[in-house]
Protein backbone atom coordinates (compact mmCIF):
# COMPACT_ATOMS: atom_id res chain seq x y z
CA UNK A 1 0.00 0.00 0.00
CA UNK A 2 1.51 3.27 -1.09
CA UNK A 3 1.95 5.87 1.57
CA UNK A 4 1.96 3.26 4.34
CA UNK A 5 5.33 1.65 3.72
CA UNK A 6 7.33 1.13 6.83
CA UNK A 7 10.54 -0.42 8.02
CA UNK A 8 9.96 -3.05 10.64
CA UNK A 9 12.79 -3.96 12.94
CA UNK A 10 11.67 -7.25 14.31
CA UNK A 11 14.21 -7.37 17.12
CA UNK A 12 12.09 -4.89 18.98
CA UNK A 13 9.30 -7.46 19.11
CA UNK A 14 11.49 -10.22 20.52
CA UNK A 15 9.60 -10.33 23.78
CA UNK A 16 6.43 -11.31 21.95
CA UNK A 17 8.03 -14.22 20.12
CA UNK A 18 7.79 -17.76 21.54
CA UNK A 19 10.87 -19.16 23.20
CA UNK A 20 12.91 -21.49 21.01
CA UNK A 21 15.79 -23.82 21.52
CA UNK A 22 16.96 -23.05 17.97
CA UNK A 23 16.36 -19.32 17.47
CA UNK A 24 18.05 -19.18 14.11
CA UNK A 25 15.81 -21.94 12.83
CA UNK A 26 18.74 -23.78 11.25
CA UNK A 27 17.77 -26.90 9.37
CA UNK A 28 19.66 -29.78 11.01
CA UNK A 29 20.00 -31.47 7.63
CA UNK A 30 21.15 -28.35 5.84
CA UNK A 31 24.52 -27.08 4.77
CA UNK A 32 26.99 -26.49 7.58
CA UNK A 33 28.25 -22.97 6.87
CA UNK A 34 28.01 -21.32 10.27
CA UNK A 35 30.75 -18.88 11.16
CA UNK A 36 31.70 -18.06 14.70
CA UNK A 37 30.08 -14.67 15.30
CA UNK A 38 31.58 -12.17 17.66
CA UNK A 39 30.02 -9.78 20.10
CA UNK A 40 27.74 -12.22 21.81
CA UNK A 41 26.40 -13.87 18.71
CA UNK A 42 25.77 -10.86 16.43
CA UNK A 43 26.46 -11.22 12.71
CA UNK A 44 29.95 -10.37 11.48
CA UNK A 45 29.92 -10.81 7.71
CA UNK A 46 27.91 -7.88 6.36
CA UNK A 47 24.29 -7.23 5.43
CA UNK A 48 22.36 -9.32 2.92
CA UNK A 49 18.91 -8.80 1.45
CA UNK A 50 16.69 -11.78 0.64
CA UNK A 51 13.70 -11.30 -1.65
CA UNK A 52 11.09 -14.04 -1.80
CA UNK A 53 11.66 -14.94 1.86
CA UNK A 54 8.17 -16.47 2.15
CA UNK A 55 8.83 -18.75 -0.81
CA UNK A 56 10.32 -22.22 -0.99
CA UNK A 57 13.98 -21.29 -1.52
CA UNK A 58 14.03 -17.98 0.33
CA UNK A 59 12.41 -19.42 3.44
CA UNK A 60 15.21 -21.98 3.69
CA UNK A 61 18.02 -19.64 2.72
CA UNK A 62 17.38 -17.06 5.45
CA UNK A 63 18.29 -19.31 8.41
CA UNK A 64 21.37 -20.54 6.54
CA UNK A 65 22.59 -16.97 6.11
CA UNK A 66 21.89 -16.21 9.76
CA UNK A 67 23.89 -19.27 10.78
CA UNK A 68 26.73 -18.16 8.50
CA UNK A 69 27.01 -14.87 10.39
CA UNK A 70 25.22 -12.40 8.13
CA UNK A 71 22.86 -9.61 9.11
CA UNK A 72 19.76 -10.58 7.14
CA UNK A 73 17.15 -8.21 5.78
CA UNK A 74 14.02 -9.32 3.89
CA UNK A 75 11.61 -7.49 1.60
CA UNK A 76 8.05 -8.74 2.01
CA UNK A 77 4.62 -7.62 0.88
CA UNK A 78 3.18 -9.45 3.86
CA UNK A 79 5.43 -9.04 6.93
CA UNK A 80 2.77 -10.67 9.08
CA UNK A 81 3.45 -13.96 7.30
CA UNK A 82 6.92 -14.04 8.82
CA UNK A 83 5.82 -13.84 12.43
CA UNK A 84 5.40 -17.59 12.93
CA UNK A 85 8.78 -18.45 11.40
CA UNK A 86 11.55 -19.51 13.75
CA UNK A 87 13.96 -16.84 12.48
CA UNK A 88 11.44 -14.02 12.89
CA UNK A 89 13.38 -12.18 15.61
CA UNK A 90 16.71 -12.54 13.81
CA UNK A 91 15.96 -10.50 10.70
CA UNK A 92 15.00 -6.98 9.71
CA UNK A 93 11.96 -6.60 7.48
CA UNK A 94 11.17 -3.99 4.87
CA UNK A 95 7.44 -3.94 4.25
CA UNK A 96 6.77 -3.35 0.58
CA UNK A 97 6.34 -4.77 -2.90
CA UNK A 98 9.23 -5.68 -5.21
CA UNK A 99 7.48 -3.66 -7.90
CA UNK A 100 7.49 -0.42 -5.88
CA UNK A 101 10.63 1.68 -6.50
CA UNK A 102 10.63 3.28 -3.04
CA UNK A 103 10.32 -0.06 -1.26
CA UNK A 104 13.08 -1.63 -3.35
CA UNK A 105 15.38 1.34 -2.76
CA UNK A 106 14.82 1.21 0.99
CA UNK A 107 15.45 -2.53 1.04
CA UNK A 108 18.70 -2.29 -0.95
CA UNK A 109 20.20 0.69 0.88
CA UNK A 110 23.38 -0.32 2.71
CA UNK A 111 23.25 -3.92 1.48
CA UNK A 112 26.41 -5.87 0.67
CA UNK A 113 24.76 -8.82 -1.09
CA UNK A 114 21.24 -9.01 -2.53
CA UNK A 115 19.54 -12.33 -3.26
CA UNK A 116 17.02 -12.15 -6.10
CA UNK A 117 14.64 -15.09 -5.63
CA UNK A 118 11.46 -13.78 -7.25
CA UNK A 119 9.34 -15.55 -9.84
CA UNK A 120 5.88 -15.04 -11.25
CA UNK A 121 4.89 -18.45 -12.63
CA UNK A 122 1.45 -18.32 -11.07
CA UNK A 123 0.55 -15.23 -13.05
CA UNK A 124 -0.11 -17.34 -16.13
CA UNK A 125 0.59 -15.93 -19.59
CA UNK A 126 1.58 -12.49 -18.32
CA UNK A 127 4.48 -13.64 -16.14
CA UNK A 128 7.24 -12.86 -18.69
CA UNK A 129 6.61 -9.11 -18.77
CA UNK A 130 6.17 -8.95 -15.01
CA UNK A 131 9.47 -10.73 -14.38
CA UNK A 132 11.27 -8.48 -16.87
CA UNK A 133 10.03 -5.29 -15.19
CA UNK A 134 10.79 -6.52 -11.67
CA UNK A 135 14.33 -7.50 -12.67
CA UNK A 136 15.01 -4.14 -14.35
CA UNK A 137 13.83 -2.22 -11.30
CA UNK A 138 15.90 -4.37 -8.96
CA UNK A 139 19.02 -4.16 -11.15
CA UNK A 140 19.00 -0.38 -11.62
CA UNK A 141 18.23 0.27 -7.96
CA UNK A 142 20.98 -2.10 -6.81
CA UNK A 143 23.44 -0.21 -9.02
CA UNK A 144 22.30 3.19 -7.74
CA UNK A 145 22.57 2.01 -4.12
CA UNK A 146 26.08 0.59 -4.70
CA UNK A 147 25.16 -2.97 -3.75
CA UNK A 148 28.27 -5.16 -3.71
CA UNK A 149 26.77 -8.26 -5.34
CA UNK A 150 23.54 -9.80 -6.66
CA UNK A 151 22.92 -13.54 -6.37
CA UNK A 152 20.18 -14.99 -8.56
CA UNK A 153 18.79 -18.51 -8.80
CA UNK A 154 17.53 -19.24 -12.31
CA UNK A 155 16.85 -22.25 -14.48
CA UNK A 156 19.34 -24.50 -16.24
CA UNK A 157 19.16 -23.65 -19.94
CA UNK A 158 19.37 -26.50 -22.45
CA UNK A 159 21.76 -26.37 -25.39
CA UNK A 160 19.26 -25.52 -28.11
CA UNK A 161 18.21 -22.55 -30.28
CA UNK A 162 16.54 -19.77 -28.28
CA UNK A 163 13.23 -20.22 -30.13
CA UNK A 164 13.03 -23.78 -28.82
CA UNK A 165 13.20 -22.74 -25.18
CA UNK A 166 10.06 -22.71 -23.05
CA UNK A 167 8.65 -19.36 -21.95
CA UNK A 168 9.66 -20.22 -18.41
CA UNK A 169 13.31 -20.86 -19.21
CA UNK A 170 13.45 -17.95 -21.66
CA UNK A 171 12.20 -15.63 -18.93
CA UNK A 172 14.62 -17.05 -16.36
CA UNK A 173 17.49 -16.54 -18.78
CA UNK A 174 16.39 -12.98 -19.59
CA UNK A 175 16.18 -12.07 -15.90
CA UNK A 176 19.71 -13.37 -15.43
CA UNK A 177 21.00 -11.26 -18.32
CA UNK A 178 19.29 -8.13 -16.96
CA UNK A 179 20.95 -8.63 -13.58
CA UNK A 180 24.39 -9.47 -15.02
CA UNK A 181 24.43 -6.36 -17.21
CA UNK A 182 23.29 -4.06 -14.40
CA UNK A 183 26.78 -2.92 -13.45
CA UNK A 184 26.54 -4.86 -10.17
CA UNK A 185 28.63 -8.08 -10.01
CA UNK A 186 26.09 -10.89 -10.33
CA UNK A 187 26.30 -14.62 -9.73
CA UNK A 188 23.54 -16.44 -11.59
CA UNK A 189 23.06 -20.03 -10.47
CA UNK A 190 21.24 -22.21 -12.98
CA UNK A 191 19.54 -25.34 -11.64
CA UNK A 192 17.24 -27.93 -13.17
CA UNK A 193 15.03 -30.06 -10.91
CA UNK A 194 15.54 -29.27 -7.22
CA UNK A 195 15.06 -32.27 -4.95
CA UNK A 196 13.67 -31.34 -1.57
CA UNK A 197 10.55 -31.76 0.51
CA UNK A 198 8.06 -29.14 -0.57
CA UNK A 199 9.51 -28.10 -3.96
CA UNK A 200 7.10 -28.07 -6.90
CA UNK A 201 9.42 -30.24 -9.01
CA UNK A 202 9.76 -32.81 -6.25
CA UNK A 203 6.00 -32.83 -5.63
CA UNK A 204 5.41 -33.56 -9.31
CA UNK A 205 7.85 -36.46 -9.21
CA UNK A 206 6.51 -37.76 -5.91
CA UNK A 207 2.81 -37.80 -6.75
CA UNK A 208 3.19 -39.05 -10.32
CA UNK A 209 5.24 -41.98 -9.06
CA UNK A 210 3.19 -42.80 -5.97
CA UNK A 211 -0.26 -42.47 -7.52
CA UNK A 212 0.35 -44.12 -10.89
CA UNK A 213 1.77 -47.68 -10.78
CA UNK A 214 1.18 -47.72 -14.54
CA UNK A 215 1.15 -44.62 -16.69
CA UNK A 216 1.11 -43.33 -20.24
CA UNK A 217 3.73 -40.60 -20.57
CA UNK A 218 4.91 -38.09 -23.17
CA UNK A 219 8.23 -38.32 -24.97
CA UNK A 220 10.01 -35.94 -22.61
CA UNK A 221 10.28 -38.63 -19.93
CA UNK A 222 13.33 -39.96 -21.82
CA UNK A 223 15.11 -36.60 -21.84
CA UNK A 224 18.11 -36.38 -19.53
CA UNK A 225 18.04 -34.14 -16.45
CA UNK A 226 20.67 -33.28 -13.86
CA UNK A 227 18.77 -32.80 -10.58
CA UNK A 228 20.30 -31.27 -7.48
CA UNK A 229 19.45 -31.57 -3.79
CA UNK A 230 18.08 -28.51 -2.00
CA UNK A 231 20.91 -28.80 0.54
CA UNK A 232 23.50 -28.33 -2.19
CA UNK A 233 21.57 -25.44 -3.74
CA UNK A 234 21.57 -23.65 -0.38
CA UNK A 235 25.29 -24.30 0.07
CA UNK A 236 26.01 -22.69 -3.30
CA UNK A 237 23.74 -19.73 -2.57
CA UNK A 238 25.41 -19.01 0.76
CA UNK A 239 28.86 -19.45 -0.78
CA UNK A 240 28.13 -16.94 -3.55
CA UNK A 241 28.07 -14.13 -0.99
CA UNK A 242 31.87 -14.49 -0.71
CA UNK A 243 32.73 -14.62 -4.41
CA UNK A 244 35.50 -12.27 -5.63
CA UNK A 245 34.25 -8.88 -6.78
CA UNK A 246 35.27 -9.48 -10.39
CA UNK A 247 33.02 -12.53 -10.79
CA UNK A 248 30.04 -11.59 -12.95
CA UNK A 249 28.69 -14.63 -14.73
CA UNK A 250 26.33 -17.60 -14.76
CA UNK A 251 27.14 -20.98 -13.20
CA UNK A 252 25.42 -24.27 -13.95
CA UNK A 253 24.75 -26.29 -10.80
CA UNK A 254 23.64 -29.91 -10.63
CA UNK A 255 24.03 -33.05 -8.60
CA UNK A 256 26.26 -36.06 -9.40
CA UNK A 257 23.54 -37.97 -11.30
CA UNK A 258 22.35 -37.43 -14.88
CA UNK A 259 19.04 -39.25 -15.31
CA UNK A 260 16.00 -39.35 -17.54
CA UNK A 261 12.71 -38.41 -15.94
CA UNK A 262 11.67 -42.02 -16.38
CA UNK A 263 14.73 -43.18 -14.45
CA UNK A 264 13.98 -40.61 -11.76
CA UNK A 265 10.50 -42.05 -11.29
CA UNK A 266 11.83 -45.62 -11.11
CA UNK A 267 14.58 -44.67 -8.66
CA UNK A 268 12.09 -42.70 -6.56
CA UNK A 269 9.87 -45.79 -6.44
CA UNK A 270 12.82 -47.89 -5.25
CA UNK A 271 13.70 -45.43 -2.45
CA UNK A 272 10.04 -45.15 -1.41
CA UNK A 273 9.65 -48.94 -1.29
CA UNK A 274 7.26 -49.09 -4.24
CA UNK A 275 7.09 -51.61 -7.07
CA UNK A 276 8.74 -50.78 -10.35
CA UNK A 277 6.44 -48.49 -12.35
CA UNK A 278 5.06 -49.47 -15.77
CA UNK A 279 5.73 -46.55 -18.11
CA UNK A 280 4.47 -46.44 -21.68
CA UNK A 281 5.56 -43.52 -23.87
CA UNK A 282 3.31 -41.97 -26.49
CA UNK A 283 3.88 -39.22 -29.03
CA UNK A 284 0.62 -37.28 -28.73
CA UNK A 285 0.92 -35.59 -25.33
CA UNK A 286 1.90 -31.96 -25.88
CA UNK A 287 3.37 -29.88 -23.04
CA UNK A 288 -0.05 -28.27 -22.61
CA UNK A 289 -1.81 -31.61 -22.32
CA UNK A 290 0.98 -32.89 -20.09
CA UNK A 291 0.60 -29.85 -17.84
CA UNK A 292 -3.13 -30.49 -17.44
CA UNK A 293 -2.42 -34.18 -16.83
CA UNK A 294 0.08 -33.33 -14.09
CA UNK A 295 -2.42 -30.84 -12.66
CA UNK A 296 -5.03 -33.60 -12.35
CA UNK A 297 -2.74 -36.22 -10.80
CA UNK A 298 -0.62 -34.03 -8.50
CA UNK A 299 -1.26 -31.13 -6.11
CA UNK A 300 0.65 -28.79 -8.45
CA UNK A 301 -1.94 -26.81 -10.45
CA UNK A 302 -1.76 -26.74 -14.24
CA UNK A 303 -0.71 -23.06 -14.21
CA UNK A 304 2.58 -24.09 -12.58
CA UNK A 305 2.85 -27.62 -13.99
CA UNK A 306 2.69 -26.49 -17.62
CA UNK A 307 5.81 -24.22 -17.59
CA UNK A 308 7.68 -26.84 -15.55
CA UNK A 309 6.78 -29.54 -18.07
CA UNK A 310 7.70 -27.27 -20.97
CA UNK A 311 11.13 -26.86 -19.38
CA UNK A 312 11.62 -30.63 -19.65
CA UNK A 313 11.10 -30.77 -23.43
CA UNK A 314 14.85 -30.41 -23.84
CA UNK A 315 17.69 -32.05 -21.98
CA UNK A 316 18.86 -29.90 -19.05
CA UNK A 317 22.41 -30.90 -18.13
CA UNK A 318 25.18 -28.75 -16.70
CA UNK A 319 27.43 -27.34 -19.41
CA UNK A 320 30.19 -26.53 -16.96
CA UNK A 321 31.25 -27.16 -13.38
CA UNK A 322 33.14 -23.89 -12.89
CA UNK A 323 31.29 -23.17 -9.64
CA UNK A 324 33.57 -25.75 -7.99
CA UNK A 325 36.55 -23.45 -8.58
CA UNK A 326 35.01 -20.95 -6.19
CA UNK A 327 32.84 -23.13 -3.94
CA UNK A 328 34.43 -26.60 -3.68
CA UNK A 329 32.34 -29.68 -3.06
CA UNK A 330 32.14 -30.85 0.55
CA UNK A 331 34.43 -33.76 1.46
CA UNK A 332 31.54 -36.23 1.17
CA UNK A 333 30.57 -34.85 -2.25
CA UNK A 334 27.21 -33.62 -3.52
CA UNK A 335 24.14 -35.58 -2.53
CA UNK A 336 23.10 -38.39 -4.87
CA UNK A 337 19.57 -38.62 -6.23
CA UNK A 338 18.69 -41.48 -3.88
CA UNK A 339 20.07 -39.71 -0.82
CA UNK A 340 18.24 -36.48 -1.64
CA UNK A 341 14.96 -38.35 -2.10
CA UNK A 342 15.49 -40.29 1.13
CA UNK A 343 16.11 -37.06 3.06
CA UNK A 344 13.00 -35.46 1.56
CA UNK A 345 10.79 -38.45 2.33
CA UNK A 346 12.10 -38.56 5.90
CA UNK A 347 11.09 -34.92 6.38
CA UNK A 348 7.64 -35.64 4.97
CA UNK A 349 7.17 -38.65 7.27
CA UNK A 350 8.38 -36.63 10.26
CA UNK A 351 6.13 -33.67 9.31
CA UNK A 352 9.24 -31.52 9.33
CA UNK A 353 8.79 -29.73 6.00
CA UNK A 354 10.11 -26.20 6.46
CA UNK A 355 8.79 -24.48 3.31
CA UNK A 356 6.55 -25.44 0.38
CA UNK A 357 6.03 -24.40 -3.23
CA UNK A 358 2.52 -23.17 -2.36
CA UNK A 359 3.88 -20.47 -0.02
CA UNK A 360 3.80 -17.99 -2.88
CA UNK A 361 0.65 -15.89 -3.25
CA UNK A 362 -1.92 -16.77 -5.87
CA UNK A 363 -2.72 -14.02 -8.38
CA UNK A 364 -6.14 -12.56 -7.97
CA UNK A 365 -6.39 -13.41 -4.29
CA UNK A 366 -7.50 -10.52 -2.09
CA UNK A 367 -4.62 -8.41 -0.93
CA UNK A 368 -6.48 -6.70 1.88
CA UNK A 369 -7.53 -8.32 5.15
CA UNK A 370 -11.07 -9.28 5.97
CA UNK A 371 -13.41 -6.28 5.87
CA UNK A 372 -15.40 -5.72 9.03
CA UNK A 373 -19.05 -4.83 8.66
CA UNK A 374 -19.24 -1.46 10.50
CA UNK A 375 -16.40 -0.01 8.46
CA UNK A 376 -17.11 -1.72 5.18
CA UNK A 377 -17.74 0.67 2.34
CA UNK A 378 -17.12 -1.64 -0.57
CA UNK A 379 -20.68 -2.79 -1.12
CA UNK A 380 -22.59 -5.92 -0.11
CA UNK A 381 -21.13 -8.31 2.39
CA UNK A 382 -22.75 -11.67 3.04
CA UNK A 383 -22.08 -13.56 6.26
CA UNK A 384 -22.94 -16.89 7.79
CA UNK A 385 -22.45 -16.77 11.59
CA UNK A 386 -22.74 -19.82 13.82
CA UNK A 387 -21.66 -20.77 17.33
CA UNK A 388 -21.98 -23.68 19.73
CA UNK A 389 -21.24 -24.34 23.40
CA UNK A 390 -18.68 -27.14 23.64
CA UNK A 391 -18.22 -29.50 26.56
CA UNK A 392 -14.45 -29.31 26.30
CA UNK A 393 -11.61 -26.99 27.14
CA UNK A 394 -10.67 -24.11 24.80
CA UNK A 395 -7.37 -25.88 24.19
CA UNK A 396 -9.14 -28.98 22.91
CA UNK A 397 -11.25 -26.90 20.53
CA UNK A 398 -8.18 -25.01 19.31
CA UNK A 399 -6.35 -28.24 18.51
CA UNK A 400 -9.19 -29.29 16.27
CA UNK A 401 -9.38 -25.85 14.64
CA UNK A 402 -5.66 -25.64 13.91
CA UNK A 403 -5.63 -29.13 12.39
CA UNK A 404 -8.48 -28.49 9.95
CA UNK A 405 -8.07 -29.33 6.27
CA UNK A 406 -5.63 -31.64 4.52
CA UNK A 407 -6.02 -35.25 5.64
CA UNK A 408 -8.05 -34.14 8.63
CA UNK A 409 -10.76 -32.82 6.33
CA UNK A 410 -13.35 -30.13 6.93
CA UNK A 411 -15.64 -31.92 9.38
CA UNK A 412 -18.66 -31.72 7.10
CA UNK A 413 -20.07 -33.36 4.00
CA UNK A 414 -16.76 -34.55 2.45
CA UNK A 415 -18.34 -35.01 -0.97
CA UNK A 416 -19.35 -31.35 -1.16
CA UNK A 417 -15.79 -30.20 -0.42
CA UNK A 418 -14.36 -32.68 -2.89
CA UNK A 419 -16.75 -31.55 -5.63
CA UNK A 420 -15.94 -27.89 -4.94
CA UNK A 421 -12.23 -28.70 -5.20
CA UNK A 422 -12.70 -30.50 -8.51
CA UNK A 423 -14.76 -27.60 -9.86
CA UNK A 424 -11.99 -25.21 -8.90
CA UNK A 425 -9.28 -27.21 -10.64
CA UNK A 426 -11.47 -27.54 -13.73
CA UNK A 427 -11.41 -23.75 -14.16
CA UNK A 428 -7.68 -23.42 -13.43
CA UNK A 429 -7.83 -23.03 -9.64
CA UNK A 430 -5.71 -24.70 -7.00
CA UNK A 431 -8.33 -27.18 -5.73
CA UNK A 432 -8.01 -29.13 -2.51
CA UNK A 433 -4.80 -30.95 -3.29
CA UNK A 434 -2.40 -28.36 -1.89
CA UNK A 435 -3.19 -29.80 1.53
CA UNK A 436 -1.09 -28.58 4.46
CA UNK A 437 2.60 -28.26 5.30
CA UNK A 438 2.03 -29.81 8.73
CA UNK A 439 -1.05 -31.84 9.75
CA UNK A 440 -1.51 -30.18 13.14
CA UNK A 441 -0.04 -26.66 13.08
CA UNK A 442 -0.19 -23.70 10.73
CA UNK A 443 1.60 -20.41 10.20
CA UNK A 444 0.29 -17.14 8.81
CA UNK A 445 0.73 -17.15 5.04
CA UNK A 446 0.61 -20.92 4.63
CA UNK A 447 -1.94 -22.69 2.48
CA UNK A 448 -4.60 -25.09 3.71
CA UNK A 449 -6.19 -26.72 0.66
CA UNK A 450 -7.74 -23.85 -1.31
CA UNK A 451 -7.45 -21.42 1.63
CA UNK A 452 -4.54 -19.34 2.89
CA UNK A 453 -3.98 -18.52 6.56
CA UNK A 454 -4.54 -14.78 6.87
CA UNK A 455 -4.48 -14.51 10.66
CA UNK A 456 -3.70 -16.81 13.56
CA UNK A 457 -4.21 -15.77 17.15
CA UNK A 458 -2.96 -18.76 19.11
CA UNK A 459 -5.70 -20.54 21.08
CA UNK A 460 -8.31 -18.00 19.92
CA UNK A 461 -8.77 -17.39 16.18
CA UNK A 462 -7.85 -18.83 12.80
CA UNK A 463 -8.82 -16.79 9.73
CA UNK A 464 -8.60 -18.35 6.29
CA UNK A 465 -8.80 -16.46 3.01
CA UNK A 466 -10.21 -18.27 -0.02
CA UNK A 467 -8.03 -18.76 -3.09
CA UNK A 468 -10.47 -20.80 -5.15
CA UNK A 469 -11.86 -19.29 -8.34
CA UNK A 470 -15.11 -17.43 -7.70
CA UNK A 471 -16.80 -14.11 -8.57
CA UNK A 472 -15.89 -12.48 -5.28
CA UNK A 473 -13.74 -12.68 -2.16
CA UNK A 474 -14.32 -15.05 0.74
CA UNK A 475 -13.02 -15.69 4.24
CA UNK A 476 -13.65 -18.32 6.90
CA UNK A 477 -13.09 -17.56 10.59
CA UNK A 478 -12.83 -20.30 13.23
CA UNK A 479 -12.52 -19.22 16.84
CA UNK A 480 -12.90 -20.26 20.45
CA UNK A 481 -13.67 -18.22 23.57
CA UNK A 482 -15.00 -18.52 27.10
CA UNK A 483 -18.36 -16.82 27.77
CA UNK A 484 -19.49 -15.01 30.92
CA UNK A 485 -20.67 -18.30 32.41
CA UNK A 486 -17.30 -19.94 31.94
CA UNK A 487 -18.45 -22.13 29.06
CA UNK A 488 -16.29 -22.87 26.02
CA UNK A 489 -17.86 -21.46 22.87
CA UNK A 490 -16.85 -22.38 19.33
CA UNK A 491 -17.55 -19.58 16.83
CA UNK A 492 -17.60 -19.88 13.05
CA UNK A 493 -18.08 -17.12 10.49
CA UNK A 494 -18.08 -17.26 6.70
CA UNK A 495 -17.79 -13.90 4.92
CA UNK A 496 -18.31 -13.27 1.21
CA UNK A 497 -17.89 -10.06 -0.78
CA UNK A 498 -19.53 -10.54 -4.21
CA UNK A 499 -18.13 -9.12 -7.43
CA UNK A 500 -20.89 -7.93 -9.75
CA UNK A 501 -24.13 -9.72 -10.54
CA UNK A 502 -22.33 -13.04 -10.94
CA UNK A 503 -21.05 -12.72 -7.38
CA UNK A 504 -24.52 -12.22 -5.94
CA UNK A 505 -25.86 -15.11 -8.03
CA UNK A 506 -23.03 -17.33 -6.78
CA UNK A 507 -23.84 -16.63 -3.13
CA UNK A 508 -27.55 -17.33 -3.49
CA UNK A 509 -26.90 -20.47 -5.52
CA UNK A 510 -24.78 -22.00 -2.74
CA UNK A 511 -26.71 -20.52 0.22
CA UNK A 512 -29.14 -23.49 0.42
CA UNK A 513 -26.19 -25.79 1.12
CA UNK A 514 -24.79 -23.72 3.96
CA UNK A 515 -26.95 -25.42 6.54
CA UNK A 516 -25.53 -28.79 5.54
CA UNK A 517 -21.93 -27.70 5.09
CA UNK A 518 -21.41 -25.04 7.74
CA UNK A 519 -24.01 -26.42 10.17
CA UNK A 520 -22.49 -29.89 10.25
CA UNK A 521 -19.05 -28.31 10.45
CA UNK A 522 -19.96 -26.62 13.73
CA UNK A 523 -21.42 -29.83 15.18
CA UNK A 524 -18.54 -32.05 14.08
CA UNK A 525 -15.78 -29.71 15.24
CA UNK A 526 -17.49 -29.45 18.62
CA UNK A 527 -17.88 -33.23 18.74
CA UNK A 528 -14.23 -33.80 17.81
CA UNK A 529 -13.11 -31.45 20.58
CA UNK A 530 -15.32 -33.20 23.12
CA UNK A 531 -13.93 -36.60 22.15
CA UNK A 532 -10.43 -35.21 22.36
CA UNK A 533 -11.17 -33.91 25.86
CA UNK A 534 -12.61 -37.26 26.90
CA UNK A 535 -9.56 -39.22 25.80
CA UNK A 536 -7.26 -36.76 27.54
CA UNK A 537 -5.03 -36.82 24.48
CA UNK A 538 -4.31 -33.08 24.56
CA UNK A 539 -1.08 -31.77 23.13
CA UNK A 540 1.53 -29.97 25.11
CA UNK A 541 2.19 -26.35 24.24
CA UNK A 542 2.86 -26.07 20.48
CA UNK A 543 6.11 -24.62 19.30
CA UNK A 544 6.59 -22.84 15.97
CA UNK A 545 7.09 -26.09 14.13
CA UNK A 546 4.20 -27.89 15.81
CA UNK A 547 6.48 -30.51 17.29
CA UNK A 548 4.49 -31.39 20.39
CA UNK A 549 1.05 -32.22 19.07
CA UNK A 550 -1.48 -35.00 19.07
CA UNK A 551 -0.73 -38.03 16.97
CA UNK A 552 -1.97 -38.35 13.40
CA UNK A 553 -4.05 -41.41 14.21
CA UNK A 554 -6.32 -39.66 16.73
CA UNK A 555 -9.87 -40.84 16.33
CA UNK A 556 -11.35 -37.40 16.76
CA UNK A 557 -9.81 -36.20 13.53
CA UNK A 558 -11.76 -37.57 10.55
CA UNK A 559 -9.86 -38.37 7.39
CA UNK A 560 -11.92 -36.94 4.59
CA UNK A 561 -11.43 -34.95 1.44
CA UNK A 562 -8.06 -33.48 0.62
CA UNK A 563 -4.50 -34.74 0.72
CA UNK A 564 -1.60 -33.73 2.86
CA UNK A 565 1.21 -32.27 0.84
CA UNK A 566 4.69 -32.10 2.35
Amino acid sequence: MRGRRRRVTLRAMEADAPSQSNPAGVDPDSVKTAAAPRDGGRPTRGTVLVTGATGYIGGRLVPELIAAGYQVRVLSRHPDRLRDLSWFTDVDVIAGDAGEPDAVRTALRGVDVAYYLLHSLQLGEGFVEVERNLARLFATTARDEHVGRIVYLGGLTPDCPPDQLSKHLTSRSEVGEILRTSGVPTAELRAAVILGSGSASFEMLRYLTERLPAMVTPRWVTNRIQPIAIRDVLRYLVGCAELPKDVNRAFDIGGPDVLTYQQMMQRYAAVAGLRKRIIVRVLVLSPTLSGHWVGVVTPVPASIAKPLVESLRNEVICGDSDIKDFIPDPPEGLLSFETAVDYALRRIRDTNVVTRWSSASVPGAPAEPLPHDPDWAGGSLYTDDRQRVVDASPRAVWQVIEGIGGKNGWYSFPLAWEVRGLMDRAVGGVGLRRGRRHPRSVRVGETVDFWRVEARDTDRLLRLRAEMKMPGLAWLELGVEVDSEGQTVYRQRAVYHPRGLAGHAYWWSVAPFHGVVFGSMVRNIAGAAERLQLTGDLADELDDEGVNTIGPDHAAQPRTAGAVVA
